[in-house]
């Protein structure tokens, strides 16, 4: 069994932004575990731009961003084991992996950093009725096809679903010669950002119809068709609104999942809202010595939010092996009150740091309102916001002095 004092699962912008700091905190022995042969995770395919603005001060293309943080991590000489598959994590915070070089082999961790990103919700998820043909990909392989391998997905194209990575490929594949026939949005809002929705639909003149779907699937071989429908306030499709779109393809973007299965083998709560992890304010979940960042935690809008994360996760992953489990008190849990949807950490210390950072989605769109942090029942704090919507992540940093005197909760919500 080979032993090392802090494990990152993950060599993603998250594993490796994690895996900087810890170095830069003093950290010696770290290893990173990655499944890919290649390091920087899915920015690797995304030849777009708008990558790196916060962190780097830079407008960096995803290439140029998981280039530039995995020279970083290699010139720390921090090791990373590619084509490398975690397999499982113990309580007692073993890990199994295999690799082509090394077999299947155990390593015992001191520290846990769970980095291992999100995937797409496929066609089987959404329980899309009709034939099973070619020509049905998700937004993310439609661009690593595109993007990494040089192979067209098609020339007649159907999006479903208003994701970031579908609206980008939505604006891509009409610049490589494509016609995008329409994206279908079952939700009366798009699922992805405000911009995508302006420089890749609007600008390139892309239809959309929103609170629609796709009910049936159509083609023998490839797809040929497919039947769009409106639905109603609860989702159904509404009879009589049918309509056909030919089209050679359908690309799915209908949003991220984490990918948390080593965190539930390992016996670490999971929420049922966000699907990642249960944290406290120093992203340590519910097995001490075992943090989690990133996409795994709650699928994240912008990569230099998922590099921050991973920082602070980095920095408490080196602060939990030279002081142990802190001692900030008692945990006071976090609640969603309303209009907030999967609030994270879900319990926060009254004691550490200064500041405390919050993050959300909004479940439904707010125009005028307010954030609201309320301590066992009386506000403490209200951030004026102008809107606010489920396809972007709301961040908040409050001072912990304004939370110490928490007793039984503290709930964030939207006042309108």
């Amino acid at each position: 069994m080979r032993t090392a004092e802090l494990v990152i699962i993950g060599g993603g912008s998250a594993g490796l932004s994690a895996a900087i700091e810890a170095r830069k905190q003093g950290i010696q022995d770290i290893l990173v575990l990655e499944r890919s042969s290649y390091l920087g995770g899915i920015l690797r395919q995304c030849i777009h731009n708008g990558f790196g603005v916060h962190k780097y001060k830079e407008d960096l293309t995803g290439v140029e961003f998981a280039k530039r943080i995995a020279d970083e991590a290699r010139a720390l000489d921090i090791p990373c084991l590619q084509n490398t598959f975690a397999l499982d994590i113990s309580p007692e915070k073993v890990i199994t992996a295999m690799n082509p070089t090394d077999g299947l082999f155990e390593i015992q961790a001191k520290a846990i950093i769970l980095a291992m990103g999100c995937r797409e919700r496929p066609r089987g998820a959404l329980m899309i009725p009709g034939s099973r043909c070619a020509g049905i990909l998700t937004a993310g392989t439609a661009q690593r096809y595109l993007n990494l391998e040089g192979y067209m997905p098609g020339k007649k194209i159907v999006i479903l679903g208003s994701g970031d990575i579908g609206l980008i490929m939505a604006r891509q594949f009409v610049i490589e010669g494509a016609t995008v026939e329409r994206v279908v949005e079952i939700m009366p809002y798009s699922s992805g950002l405000a911009r995508n929705i302006s420089q890749c639909l609007n600008d390139f003149d892309i239809p959309i119809s929103y609170n629609s779907t796709v009910i049936q699937i159509k083609g023998k071989g490839r797809v040929q068709a497919v039947t769009v429908a409106q639905v109603d306030e609860n989702r159904r499709p509404v009879p009589g609104t049918e309509f056909d779109i030919a089209c050679d393809s359908l690309i799915i973007s209908a949003g991220l999942i984490p990918e948390n299965e080593l965190t539930k083998s390992a016996g670490i709560q999971v929420s049922g809202t966000t699907k990642g992890a249960v944290v406290d304010d120093q992203l340590m979940t519910s097995l001490p010595g075992v943090f989690s960042c990133g996409n795994v935690l709650h699928v994240h809008d912008l990569v230099d939010h998922v590099s921050a994360e991973g920082t602070r996760a980095g920095a408490n992953a080196a602060r939990y092996l030279k002081e142990g489990t802190p001692s900030g008190g008692a945990a006071v849990p976090v609640e969603d009150g309303f209009g907030v949807n999967g609030a994270v950490p879900q319990f926060v210390h009254r004691e550490g740091g200064e500041k405390v950072d919050f993050m959300f989605r909004p479940r439904g769109r707010y125009t005028n309102c307010k954030v609201c942090v309320d301590v066992d029942g009386k506000c403490v704090r209200q951030i004026p916001k102008m809107v606010l919507t489920p396809g972007e992540m709301c961040n908040l940093t409050l001072d912990r002095s304004l939370l110490s005197g928490a007793a039984d909760k503290i709930t964030l919500r939207v006042e309108v």
